[in-house]
């Protein structure tokens, strides 16, 4: 008996002195090159990355050493200094780029700045993490006023389900926020707690179906795991959230008639948030993760009060089970916008080599049935790889990399609503007003309705890396064959881009950056063609988007 009580004593006192720094999502350079160490078989297999932000030390001890800061360590209190983030971008024409946190939709110069400390008391931890963001936010040429009415309320229905505004206010921007700050209770697998960090849900490297790091973080309790949770049936990583999202509050165009005549102005409510995100690794295929998640929102005003009013991420999966004297009128007055999101993730360690996949859907199935016969519904998609080759220094490879999102409505819209119209898209609803915070997508951030593919390649050593992108990103699908679709004269928003990529450690800083050229075709859909060519040299214009990340360790 002595020696279980001796024995539990260690374990905890072992426990007790150990803390788990995190790594924030989206933290540049360092979070790709953590996921590129896992695949060159150094970090091991155990983690999805699918729930992110990730614990350090179960990734590697060393990984902390190297980027923060010891400044107390005893039987009491271990406490860090963060590093020094600094995120700086600017777009010389028009709004680009995404992923990008707290940063809003800007033209001409933004910057972001991060630091804080971090803090164990036995089984407590503090984060406090804030962060500050100053745009200059200059105008620039948006959607124009010369379309005729039915063109005008279709580019107006995505803005009215949704909050996306071109540019937010009319002078420069600034925001001071708690940004990854978090309070929470650990033990053994699992932490609850607090937060205002931004949470990556899915296996996406460039965006997701449902959370990335787009939009600023939002204040929310969590129950989640701290590292994957071992059963007999293989590993477990997930985390359950309650949140508060607020809306921009801003119009959507630059030009006030336009606002003032078509536009739907916010209430003033914010939105509940509640959602799960499971993620398992089965113990006979140690290198396959499969993952689930579903998220609801709703404005304060019109949620209720029981149990499926808090949860309703526990609700039934088919709308007939929703139903109440045969119709769901009753339901959709509440106004509750979901997404479900299957996705998987599979390693071929001795390749070097991962694919990965999300599928989603915004609406429910009235059954299975309809669900198996017309899954095209209300869906999105992404699909990604990366593969490593290796060179000849052993710490050298050649990185190649990429990602299609997809959300463009499917062409089951012609058979489902009138007039060949279509309806909703990914991120917006009609009453919840779009999947956002503060006027961002929390998940696809390259705009309502867009696909976008991503692809990359780099040589790469440790943190340094030498590559060239490529991205193609048509604008607005779901808006062009709204308004476009009938006619013969209008061609689609089409951004083809490159970019150069250069990144590299020095002894404490370390820096990335990008030089990206958007070549944009019939931007804004000005064009009015007759002929047979797909796109017109004079709609042809040209942008600059430049990203300069640092980041200073005060660590060794």
């Amino acid at each position: 008996m002595k020696k279980g009580l001796l024995f539990v004593g260690s374990w905890l006192i072992l426990f007790l002195k150990s803390y788990s720094q995190q790594l924030n999502v989206g933290l540049p350079i360092y979070e790709e090159y953590y996921r590129r160490q896992q695949l060159a078989g150094e970090l091991g297999s155990m983690h999805s990355f699918m729930v992110r932000p990730l614990r350090l030390p179960e990734l590697k001890k060393d990984l902390e050493d190297d980027l923060f800061l010891h400044i107390e360590e005893d039987a009491k209190i271990d406490l860090l200094a963060l590093p020094l983030i600094s995120q700086n971008t600017y777009n010389s024409k028009r709004p680009y780029g995404w992923g990008n946190k707290g940063m809003l939709p800007n033209v001409g110069f933004q910057t972001y700045l991060s630091t804080g400390i971090f803090a164990k008391l036995g089984f407590f931890e503090l984060q406090l993490q804030p962060e500050f963001v100053f745009g200059q936010n200059r105008p620039f040429i948006g959607f124009g006023s010369d379309f005729s009415t039915p063109v005008l309320q279709s580019r107006f229905f995505y803005w009215n389900n949704g909050d996306y505004p071109e540019r937010f206010g009319t002078s420069s921007n600034s925001r001071a926020w708690w940004g990854q700050s978090s309070a929470k209770f650990n033990f053994i697998a699992f932490a609850i707690g607090i937060s205002t960090e931004n949470i990556w849900w899915g296996p996406g490297q460039f965006n997701s179906l449902t959370f990335s790091d787009n939009a600023e973080g939002f204040p929310h309790i969590t129950l989640e795991t701290r590292k994957p949770a071992k059963t007999f049936l293989g590993n477990f990583e997930g985390q359950l959230i309650v949140g508060r999202l607020e809306n921009s509050l801003q119009p959507p165009t630059q030009i006030d008639f336009l606002n003032q005549r078509y536009f739907k102005e916010f209430d003033g409510d914010w939105r509940y948030l509640n959602g799960i995100s499971i993620s398992y690794n089965p113990i006979f295929l140690p290198n396959l993760f499969f993952g689930f998640s579903r998220t609801f929102q709703q404005y304060n005003s019109l949620k209720g009060v029981k149990f499926l009013d808090w949860f309703p991420i526990f609700e039934v999966f088919q709308k007939e089970g929703l139903f109440s004297n045969g119709n769901s009128v009753s339901y959709d007055s509440k106004g509750q916008d979901q997404q479900v999101v299957v996705s998987f993730r599979y390693l071929v360690p001795s390749a070097k080599f991962e694919i990965y996949g999300e599928y989603g859907r915004r609406d429910h199935a009235f059954n299975w049935r309809e669900f198996i016969l017309n899954p095209e519904h209300a869906r999105a998609y992404l699909i990604g790889f990366q593969k490593l080759i290796a060179l000849k220094n052993a710490d050298d490879f050649l990185q190649i990399r990429g990602e299609y999102t997809h959300q463009q409505e499917s062409v089951n819209r012609y058979i489902r609503y009138p007039g060949l119209i279509g309806n909703q898209t990914w991120h917006t609803h009609g009453l919840a007003r779009g999947f956002v915070n503060r006027g961002e997508a929390l998940g696809v951030g390259a705009g309502v309705g867009s696909n976008v593919m991503t692809f990359e390649i780099s040589k790469v050593s440790k943190l340094n890396k030498r590559g060239i992108l490529l991205e193609r990103l048509a604008n607005h699908q779901d808006f062009f064959y709204r308004a476009f679709g009938r006619s013969s004269g209008r061609q689609p928003w089409i951004d083809y881009s490159i970019g150069l990529l250069w990144d590299h450690s020095f002894e404490k800083l370390t820096m990335g950056t990008k030089i990206q050229l958007i070549s944009s075709y019939n931007y804004q859909w000005k064009s009015n063609l007759n002929g047979s060519r797909d796109f017109v040299q004079n709609e042809l214009d040209f942008a600059l988007y430049l990203n300069l990340n640092l980041l200073y360790r005060f660590g060794n």
